[in-house]
Parts: C-alpha cells; structure tokens; sequence
C-alpha cells in the first residue's frame, strides 16, 4: 500500500504546472473579458502554469455574442459613426489583447521573452494577400502596443512572404493553419530568413519570438473518414486491418516527423550564426488539441505530443481534462520509426496525406473566414442593440 503522504503529493502535483518539466509551455486557446476582471487568468498563470494565450475570431465571437461582457464597449461604439464593423470589432479585440499580454508580462519578462504572449489574428479575409497582409500585421502591432503579442498570420504561399517581412520589421508571429510537413519547413525557413533580415538592420534578436502553429485533430477527423470510405469499399482482409490500424494515429505521428524536421532546422552552422546574436528558435505550438472524436481519450494530443521548446494551446475543456487526469512522459520523440511507418501505412492505403492537409488548409481559411464574417455581424448587431 502506498503511503497516504505519496497519495497527497501526486494529488497536489497539477499535471499542467509539471509540462514545464518536460520543456513544454501550456498557452489557453480562449479569451474572453471576464478572465481578466475575475482574477481568473492570474489564477491561471499561478496555479497551472499558464504561459501564454491564443485568439481567434471564432473565439471572440463567441465572447461577444454570448456574454453581456462587452456591452459597455458596444453602447461607446454605437456612437461611433465613422467606424466601420471590422475597426469597431478591433476595438473591442485590442482592448482584451492588450489586457491579456498586461497580465502576462511578468511571464514574459522571467522567462526572458520566451513566454507571456497573447495572439492577436489578421483579418482572415486577407489570407491569400500578401501586401495587405503585411499592411494589417504592422497596423495590429503598433494598434496593440505591446512588446509580448503574437499577431498571427496564415501559412499559406501569399502569406509566407509576409511573415518574413514582419519577422524581418521586429514583429512576433504566430504562423497559424499549418497542417504538412513541407510547409512547416518553408514556414521555418521563412522566420530564419526574416531573423536575418533584422540582424542585418541591427535589430534587437533576444526580443524576437515566434511560433509555428501545427493543427492536430483536424487531421485525424479529415483521414479518419477518408479510412471510413475506404473501409466501405474495400473487400480484402489485409487491407481492412491495415485501414483500421491507422484510425486515430495519422495527427499525432505527423506531429512527431514534423517535430523532427524542427530539431534538423534550428541546428547547424546557419542557425548557430543568429543563436550567438540572442535568438531563440520558433517553436512548434500544437493547435487544434481538444479530441474530436468521443470514442479517443479526452487528452490524447496532449499526452502523445509532450517535449522540449513546444507549446500546447488548450481550449479551456482540454485543460480542465488534462489537469483532472494528464499523464506525462517524454512522448513527443518516442518510437520516431512507429510513426513513419504509420505516415508510410496510410500512402500503402492509397491515402494520400499531401491531399488531406492541402484541403485542411484550403477548408481552414474558409472557415476561418466564414468566423470572421459571422464575428462582424455579431458585433453589428449588438451595437444596434445597445445604441
């Protein structure tokens, strides 16, 4: 029998704060204004470990549409005539933006600028725009004012040379929407390249962060089903057990080979040359966590994808999940060749990933899109209300 003062270590011991440990830094993928006037996200930063924030314009829609949160923001915008629905929507997001990366400063500032930001997004509608986009990202920045905040900007081939550009101006990136390999790669080349840049424009590296975005379940919901169809189809007993065996580990082992290319990146003589000026790599941050699917455990994405200079962002279910029942261990470079051979199953299943997270991606910036309009006529719409 184990001794009733183990039982009370492990039960204080909250899973969240012990990430940290294992070179991981848990962000909340979720704003909303009563975090801040409740005391709630200091609670956060003290008791779990939070390190940072992300947003997103589905996630302030909700904030707005489904709380009275705002409505003192709203009624001051109702008399504000000379402001159209996405610069009064920016009012309301770079009020919170800048509350939030307020209270995560002493984060930021103890962990020497490698934690304590807050994401803020460009408009959604301009992911295939490159100019327009670097036009927002400096606009956002500056509107915000405040050196620990990420603005994020869509990893697709128009927005690439934005996020070198911004890099390269001393801007922090979150790059966001990426689902394959390769252009994780372009992405990372993208930030060394911008980091450059600024070396060569004498700018400040110990300063500059950033992180790369890899969405997880989607995956897994997209291939899943492409399995599903297969399965209906397929007669042959072989190929069946082979399907079924790939149902829910595609994400993951694509998480982990993309892991691997981010340790071959930041390394070698180029990388070292910007290390000695102070800079620090951008991280892999994994998006997309909460488990889509009721018959996987609840904490799946976080559990399998734990290891150093990563970053999980949780919506707030995954984290009341994995700090009631996570399970920690060094997962993420564990069995490297299991997940190869599961990327090379899934192609002997005539499943092509290329295929899936080119969708992924096309499908993203729709809805991503299609968030940011709902956004817009949700603001709009209670402006009215309250003037």
């Amino acid at each position: 029998m184990q001794p009733t003062g183990v039982l009370e270590t492990a039960k204080a011991t909250n899973p969240l704060k012990s990430l940290l440990n294992y070179g991981q830094s848990m962000w909340l993928d979720y704003i909303r204004r009563d975090l801040f006037t409740s005391g709630n996200l200091k609670k956060m930063i003290a008791e779990d470990g939070l390190r940072g924030m992300t947003s997103n314009p589905s996630i302030f829609e909700k904030a707005i549409g489904d709380s009275s949160l705002y409505d003192d923001m709203l009624k001051s915008l109702a008399s504000r005539p000379d402001l159209n629905a996405t610069a009064r929507y920016e009012q309301i997001a770079i009020r919170d933006i800048q509350d939030a990366a307020d209270i995560l400063k002493p984060v930021y500032e103890s962990s020497k600028y490698h934690d304590g930001f807050v994401s803020l997004e460009v408009s959604p509608l301009l992911a295939l725009k490159t100019q327009e986009t670097i036009d927002e990202g400096r606009r956002l920045w500056k509107a915000v004012g405040r050196e620990n905040v990420m603005i994020k900007v869509p990893g697709t081939a128009e927005g690439l040379p934005a996020i070198r550009q911004l890099i390269g101006e001393g801007i922090n990136i979150n790059v966001t929407l990426l689902f394959a390999q390769e252009v994780y790669e372009k992405v990372a080349e993208a930030y060394i390249a911008g980091l450059e840049d600024l070396a060569k424009r004498g700018g400040n590296l110990k300063k500059m962060a950033g992180v790369a975005s890899f969405f997880i379940s989607r995956i897994d919901t997209l291939v899943d089903s492409m399995i599903d169809d297969k399965l209906k189809t397929t007669t042959d007993a072989q190929q069946q057990a082979l399907l079924r065996s790939l149902k829910g580990k595609v994400a993951i082992a694509n998480g982990k080979l993309t892991y691997q290319r981010y340790q071959r990146i930041f390394s070698g003589p180029r990388w070292q040359a910007l290390v000695s000026n102070g800079a620090q790599t951008q991280r892999v941050l994994w998006a997309s966590t909460s488990t889509k699917n009721p018959a996987y455990r609840d904490v799946m994405y976080v559990e399998e994808l734990i290891g150093p200079d990563t970053v999980n962002t949780m919506p707030p279910a995954t984290v009341d999940a994995f700090r009631d029942h996570g399970r920690l261990r060094n997962s993420l470079t564990e069995d490297i060749e299991g997940a190869q051979k599961v990327m090379d199953d899934l192609a002997k299943s005539s499943i092509s990933i290329k295929e899936a997270t080119t969708k992924l991606t096309q499908d993203g910036v729709k809805l991503f899109a299609d968030a940011f309009n709902k956004l817009l006529a949700v603001v709009e719409k209670s402006i009215l209300q309250k003037g």
